[in-house]
Order: structure tokens, then C-alpha cells, then sequence
């Protein structure tokens, strides 16, 4: 029943099942141990024992209520609740299904269940994406204290600083390991990789010697050729042992957003939007106009609904009620923090092809300028990393030339250089933006026009004072 000794994996876009699409936050969460299997067998057992009350189903019903019990079945629900809120679910929500979250609440919701299956190795990969400032401190201090083991891939540099211990560099199938925290290792690698640069420039260099030295004798007298010989099998030694050099940084992203079909003068206009799953109001009655080149950030705290009012503006989903107006000449394009135009088994030329009548030479030009050069034209989408889908689904916005974008966390699972040149693209980029954000420096760098506070549907005009609302929001 309690999964001890498992592992625990959290991955970096975790996809919803429909086998549990319907199933409620909190039940999600305690299933991370079993107990809501253990606690509908004793719910079993128990009308057995109501229906016939003889020996052997008193025997089965105290051996599984001593079981459950044993296993923290009867705190369970406000262990799983407590977790929950430290990680910024609201109470209210957990009572929801899955399908009724938006995707960054689905996410702390695993992430939630996997601390509470209480294993002993932990694997995250981007574990403090879709986490406000109080939810990652919370996420922290629990992984200093946690004590199993634990792999996380990261570039959340404040969790790498104060919850890592070891550091497994990559770089080109070869991998090296530092002791200490992420600072440590940015010291070490420089370290070695001026090392291996000037260790690999002297090997390349008494390679050339030795290999133009043999290439002088080859063609001469016997003597000389059978030296020549000789001397390759040296080079051909040297080659076999030479390190290589350190890759070094990522290639840096080149991305540009260009000028924009002009749109009319009012883009949009929404009047008395509301959206429900079933239970209260997510939102309602929200009323706003967005003019053209005019920058939208839509703000508020988990569940407030701002990912589900985007979605309505992208037209992926109809509102409960309320009515949407877009202006004249208006190209809407959509980045989904899910990740839902990208398709498995597609390649990631095909995805951007698909948004454009352009020259394969020219997208692939465009998809290198997003960090995805060379032979990830020909890759399946669906085996991209999370930083890879989220520049891929980028290139497909540049491809497809709208004048608004709908951007839902268009930062995570980026690197921070990758980080840096998107937001100063986009800074630049005279369209229309709605956008939904918890970066602060993202949002920095965009310079908004309007803040729309959900749920309450409040407009007002931005102010620089709002900005240490945003990693709350």
C-alpha cells in the first residue's frame, strides 16, 4: 500500500491521463501511496460487514482498518492538503477534477502527489516551473530537509544553490561530476574548460606537426616513407587519446519577432465573460478592449482563471457566457504552456511549415535562430526537451505572422540566456500582446501597458510597483 523504497518522477510537462481525468486534486494526491484504493476497499469491506456480520468478514475489515490506519490512512487527506497548499493549490481546487485545473495546477498536483508518496529517490525535472515566490519557498525548504536521494535537471539557479550537493555536467555524451553547490560548479567547469581548451590546442597542435611532418617524407625515399608510417601511427594514437575541447555555452538564441500585418484600432473587446467547470464561477462578468500594439498582462493567484480566460480568447474553449469581438485584420496567434500544437511522430520542421508558406531553407534558417539548428529540423517533436518545445512553439508564432499573441508562461523550461533574448525580442516587437506571466524579469524587459487583475476582472494601467506581485500571481 505505501509505496516505500519507489521512485518518485516528476516529468517536465506531465500529460494528463484520461483514466483520471475525472478523479479531484486530493484524491490524486493521496493516491501516491495507494490509500485511496486502500480507502475504497475498506468502504468495501465495510458494507460486507454491514450485509452479513460473521467471523470472517469482522476478521477482514479489522485487518484492513489496522492496515489503513498503520499507513496514515485517517491523516491522509490533510497531510495531501497541507502539501497542497504549500505548493499553492488553494483548498477550493483540490475538490476539482483534474481536467477543471489549469495546466500549471495539474503540475503542482502531481508534484504534490510525489511528495506525499514519501519515496526514497526523488526525480524532478523542473520542479519549481508554475511555482509563485511562497510556493518555491516552501519547495526549497522541503528539499533541504528531504532526506533520500535526489536528481534534479534545473535552471532555477536559487534551488540549484541551496538543495544540490553534486553536479552532473553533460557535454556531448561525456560526463563530469562536481562536488558542492551550483556555484561551485560554475568555478570548477570554468576552470576545467580552460584547462581542456589549452590541453586540446597543444594536442591538435603536435598533431599537425607530426602530420605535416609525414606528408614532407611520404613520397620520398623508402627510408623517409617507412618513418612517414611510423609517424602516423603517432598521430593516429594522439587522435585516439586527445580530449575535446569544452562545448561551452549553449548557442545563443538569435530570436526576432518581425514587423507585424497592421491590425485595426481596437484589437479585441470582451464583455461579461465567464467561465465555470461545474462547481462556483472561475471568473465572471470581465469586460475589456485591447487597442492595437498595446500590452495586456493579466495577473492573479492560482485558480484565478487566467489561463482559462486565454484559452477562450485562442477560441480552444467557449465561455460560460459573455461575448468576444475581434478587430479588423487581426492574426491571433496562441502559445499554450502545455505545449498543445506540438504533435508526437511530427518533425519539427513540419510543425513550422504548417504556419507558413515559406522556403524549408528559410524556417530552417529561422528554427536555428530559436537554438534549433542543423538535423532537429528532421526530429520528432515529440522527443524534444521542455526548453525545445517551448522555442519550438515560438519559431511557429514568427512563422505564422500574427499581429496578436496570447502568450501563456512563454518563459518556462528556458535557460536563462534563452530567457534573456526572448524577452528582448518581444520587447521590441510593435504587435498586440495579452500575456500571462510570473517572470519578473520578463515582464521587466515587456514594459506592459495594462494590468487586468483576475478574477475580479479589475483593469488598470501598469505600474512598476505591481512587479513583486508578479512571481505571486
Amino acid at each position: 500500500m505505501v509505496i516505500k523504497g519507489a521512485l518518485g518522477y516528476l516529468a517536465q510537462d506531465p500529460r494528463l491521463r484520461a483514466s483520471v481525468a475525472h478523479v479531484t486534486g486530493v484524491t490524486h494526491i493521496v493516491s501516491g501511496r495507494g490509500l485511496d484504493e486502500a480507502a475504497l476497499r475498506l468502504e468495501k469491506l465495510q458494507l460486507a460487514l454491514e450485509e452479513r456480520t460473521s467471523d470472517t468478514n469482522v476478521a477482514r475489515f479489522a485487518r484492513a482498518e489496522e492496515n489503513y490506519r498503520f499507513a496514515g490512512g485517517y491523516s491522509a487527506e490533510a497531510e495531501a492538503r497541507s502539501i497542497a497548499a504549500g505548493l499553492g493549490v488553494p483548498a477550493d481546487r483540490l475538490d476539482l477534477p483534474l481536467d477543471a485545473l489549469s495546466g500549471g495546477e495539474r503540475r503542482r498536483v502531481e508534484l504534490a502527489r510525489i511528495l506525499f508518496a514519501g519515496s526514497d529517490v526523488l526525480l524532478l525535472d523542473e520542479p519549481t516551473n508554475h511555482l509563485d515566490n511562497d510556493a518555491r519557498a516552501w519547495m526549497m525548504k522541503f528539499l533541504k530537509s528531504y532526506r533520500g536521494a535526489l536528481m534534479v535537471v534545473s535552471h532555477d539557479l536559487v534551488l540549484l544553490d541551496e538543495a544540490i550537493t553534486r553536479i552532473l555536467h553533460l557535454d556531448r555524451a561525456e560526463l563530469a561530476e562536481y562536488r558542492g553547490t551550483y556555484s561551485h560548479y560554475r568555478a570548477a567547469r570554468k576552470a576545467d574548460e580552460a584547462r581542456l581548451a589549452k590541453l586540446s590546442g597543444r594536442q591538435q597542435a603536435e598533431i599537425k606537426r607530426l602530420k605535416d611532418l609525414a606528408d614532407s617524407m611520404r613520397h620520398q625515399t623508402e627510408k623517409r616513407a617507412r618513418i612517414a608510417k611510423t609517424l602516423d601511427s603517432r598521430v593516429q594514437k594522439l587522435k585516439d587519446r586527445a580530449v575535446t575541447a569544452p562545448q561551452g555555452a549553449e548557442r545563443a538564441m538569435r530570436a526576432r519577432f518581425p514587423e507585424p500585418p497592421r491590425a485595426g484600432k481596437v484589437v479585441l473587446r470582451a464583455l461579461g465573460l465567464a467561465q465555470r467547470y461545474g462547481g462556483p464561477p472561475v471568473f465572471e462578468d470581465i469586460a475589456f478592449d485591447v487597442g492595437r500594439s498595446e500590452r495586456l498582462l493579466i495577473m492573479g493567484l492560482n485558480g484565478a482563471g487566467k489561463t482559462s480566460l486565454l484559452r477562450i480568447l485562442a477560441g480552444r474553449t467557449e465561455p460560460t457566457s459573455g461575448t468576444l469581438s475581434w478587430g479588423a485584420g487581426v492574426s491571433v496567434g496562441y502559445y499554450a504552456q502545455e505545449h498543445e500544437g506540438i504533435e508526437p511522430s511530427r518533425d519539427v520542421l513540419a510543425h513550422v511549415k504548417a504556419q507558413s508558406g515559406a522556403t524549408d531553407q528559410q524556417l530552417r534558417s529561422l528554427l536555428g535562430s530559436f537554438g534549433l539548428p542543423g538535423e532537429f529540423a528532421f526530429q520528432d517533436a515529440g522527443t524534444l526537451s521542455g526548453g525545445e518545445k517551448t522555442k519550438l512553439a515560438l519559431a511557429q508564432l514568427v512563422a505564422g505572422r500574427h499581429n496578436v499573441l496570447l502568450l501563456d508562461e512563454p518563459t518556462n523550461n528556458l535557460d536563462p540566456p534563452s530567457l534573456e533574448a526572448i524577452a528582448a525580442a518581444l520587447g521590441e516587437w510593435p504587435g498586440t500582446m495579452i500575456v500571462v506571466s510570473h517572470d519578473t524579469a520578463f515582464v521587466s524587459a515587456l514594459e506592459p501597458d495594462r494590468v487586468l487583475m483576475m478574477p475580479e476582472g479589475d483593469l488598470d494601467y501598469w505600474d512598476e510597483g505591481l512587479l513583486g506581485l508578479v512571481a505571486l500571481a
